[in-house]
């Protein structure tokens, strides 16, 4: 009966860290991607010139911005 109680509290404590760990993972990523997003103005104004079009500050800024809302929507 003992040792039931040890491998029930062990499977539990597992199973939490496990959740914890996610939560903690997760919460770090979501941080990390809206202080470095992974598109910056740079790479948004080669986009746009690779696609043959001639972009404007205003654009490029309406463009970050777009996105920036959408992933503070998600």
């Amino acid at each position: 009966m003992g040792t039931l109680w040890v491998i029930l509290i062990a499977v539990a404590a597992l199973l939490i860290g496990v959740a914890l760990g996610f939560f903690i993972a997760r919460k770090y990523m979501m941080n990390y991607l809206k202080k470095n997003p992974p598109i910056n103005e740079q790479m948004l104004r080669t986009m746009m010139m690779q696609m043959g079009q001639k972009p404007s500050q205003k654009k490029i800024k309406q463009m970050m911005r777009a996105m920036n809302n959408q992933m503070d929507n998600k």
